[in-house]
């Protein structure tokens, strides 16, 4: 009997493993842009903005872009732009069409979730677009590299920062256009320089660790756990940031992602910005150990890994554009971070 054991137990590891591995596979880079390229806005979530939207049109179209939309992308259903079949078209047409380079998400708020069984990752996979945002696109940046092996970036969404009376500050802008854009040099490693008016990372541990980027907003990747569309951490640099949840919030996120596992698979994190957390907190405690950098320091220092805290990326208006499923460099001596080079 324990024989047979041990030969079931052989061959669910061998298969177990094969799945994981290709679920692992590298993920493909889409085709970065350069001017004259077609990008097509969509609404996947809340209600858009329209002089916001309009705004970052006129703006992208003066450095070069041809910008899209259907004409429906305004519409309203309570706090959704439009029901989610209308949200879900919207966005299969946008990969479908050979003519859309980019799909650039309005905006986030809430909606991706509701409309992930209604896309067709096939589709996507055949037809790969560069795609950007954050906050509720991480539901779409999880999906995307889950689902169909596609690398997306986690960026400024077109109404925050782009379609802001302010535009985007010169480092959100800077490391924006370096992402999404192509480089007339080819593919090169490069180190997101910090100026001094934006928030300096703090290093947690010490080394040098390399890895896969997974992850975004905190919220979305515990609430995406236990479906086919939750990150993979394996080996992986952890992404987190999020706003208006009080640290006993985080705390419960967090303790959700370690109980699964998925803290321990990690190589390295990087802590972006927890903004607002006061907005959520019932009352003020005292104890350092339980703000929101404490909260963060509980579950990561004892890791023993590579992480940078305070990150400029994030609900944040320095929000540093990263590609989610390409690999990134950090260093915890010299609190950098590499984006190692594309190749697409």
């Amino acid at each position: 009997m324990n024989h047979v054991l041990c030969i079931w137990t052989f061959i669910y590891f061998i298969v177990t493993s094969a799945c994981s591995a290709q679920e692992r596979q590298t993920p493909s880079w889409p085709k970065l842009l350069q001017p004259g390229d077609t990008i097509m806005f969509v609404a996947p979530a809340g209600v858009v903005d329209r002089d916001q939207l309009m705004l970052a049109k006129k703006r992208l179209e003066e450095r070069g872009y041809h910008v899209i939309m259907r004409d429906d992308l305004f519409s309203v259903e309570g706090y959704l732009a439009g029901s989610d079949e209308r949200r879900a078209e919207e966005l299969m047409q946008a990969f479908r069409d050979p003519e859309v380079d980019a799909i650039f998400p309005a905006r986030g708020g809430y909606g991706v979730m509701r409309i992930l069984e209604l896309l067709d990752f096939d589709v996507i996979r055949q037809n790969p677009k560069l795609v950007t945002g954050f906050s509720d696109i991480t539901a779409l940046h999880s999906a995307l590299n889950k689902q169909a092996g596609l690398i997306s970036f986690h960026s400024p969404n077109p109404t925050w920062g782009l379609g802001s009376e302010e535009n985007l500050p010169p480092f959100a802008a800077k490391y924006f256009f370096r992402a999404v854009e192509e480089n007339p040099e080819g593919p090169q490693d490069y180190v997101i320089e910090i100026p001094a008016d934006v928030p300096q990372p703090v290093s947690l541990g010490t080394g040098t660790t390399r890895g896969r980027l997974t992850g975004g907003n905190l919220s979305l990747i515990a609430a995406l756990e236990g479906t086919p569309y939750g990150i993979d951490t394996q080996d992986a640099i952890l992404l987190i940031e999020d706003i208006g949840e009080a640290p006993y919030r985080i705390d419960r996120m967090l303790q959700q992602l370690k109980l699964t596992g998925k803290l321990n698979q990690i190589r390295g994190a990087i802590l972006g910005q927890f903004t607002k957390t006061e907005e959520r907190e019932e009352n003020e405690i005292e104890d350092p150990r339980f703000s929101a950098e404490g909260v963060l320091r509980q579950y990561f220092e004892p890791l023993g890994i590579p992480v940078l805290m305070n990150f400029p990326i994030g609900h944040h208006e320095m929000n540093c554009t990263l590609p989610l499923g390409g690999e990134v460099e950090i260093d915890a001596n010299k609190g950098t971070l590499t984006v190692m080079g594309a190749k697409p």
